[in-house]
């Protein structure tokens, strides 16, 4: 898309470093990249992992305790930063959630965690590994395992734009207010936001946009992320 390259190429960000990578679920095509290999600060998107691996192994080991999860993980990526750590030690570390996230197919040199919750500067991810987690928790029936449970705990736990958590204040009085299921990330110089959209045309559409930018303060990297996001929520298959 055009418009999102334009956003991306405005001079104000000429030392930025953007990933972008937008999909639907449901289909192979690429509705927009940008760097979508490139590895960068994910910020509070480490949650992402933590999570999605936390229900991938509950559902293995104790599928009987999984629903006790539900509160915990919606803590967890809509607001709590020491309690995704203390979930990620609860699952076995880092090594536990590498194992699980790799049967959802990501590499182990598409990211690099190094804490539950992001706010290391060690942590690394490609949008590219994002994009392919969560189309992975959104599409039931995994290796013909049944994951329906596992997958709307997940969904659920995510803010919801204009609504609660970390993107209540966002998005309200746009056509993504209630639409958009997302994580946000903050840390100096990061901002960051991957989940799922809903698109007319194209139905639930999974995304990351990050950016990484040393030197210049964060706050105005989030007007251009929305636009971004509210752009593919306009998409259609005619453009």
């Amino acid at each position: 898309m055009s418009a999102i390259t334009s956003i991306v190429k405005n001079p104000n960000f000429k030392t930025a470093s953007w990933g972008i990578l937008i999909k639907p679920v449901r289909e192979g095509k690429v509705l927009s990249q940008f760097n979508p290999n490139l590895s960068l600060i994910p910020a509070s998107n480490t949650k992402i992992l933590t999570t999605a691996a936390a229900v991938r192994i509950y559902g293995d080991r104790n599928r009987e305790k999984l629903g006790s999860l539900r509160s915990l993980l919606t803590v967890v990526n809509r607001y709590n930063n020491s309690k995704a750590n203390s979930l990620l030690r609860r699952i076995g570390g880092q090594r536990a959630a590498r194992n699980a996230l790799g049967i959802l197919g990501l590499h182990t040199n598409a990211y690099k965690q190094v804490d539950g919750s992001g706010l290391s500067r060690s942590n690394r991810a490609k949008p590219s590994a994002l994009v392919s987690l969560l189309q992975g928790m959104y599409v039931a029936n995994l290796n013909k395992v049944d994951r329906n449970l596992e997958n709307d705990l997940f969904y659920n736990s995510l803010a919801i734009a204009g609504v609660n958590g970390t993107l209540k204040n966002r998005f309200h009085n746009t056509l993504l207010k209630g639409r958009l299921h997302g994580k946000t990330g903050t840390l100096q110089r990061v901002r960051t936001l991957s989940g799922y959209l809903e698109n007319t045309d194209y139905g639930t559409i999974a995304f990351s946009v990050m950016v990484n930018q040393p030197g210049h303060s964060g706050r105005g990297l989030i007007s251009p992320i929305d636009r971004i996001l509210l752009q593919t929520a306009r998409v259609n298959r005619c453009d």
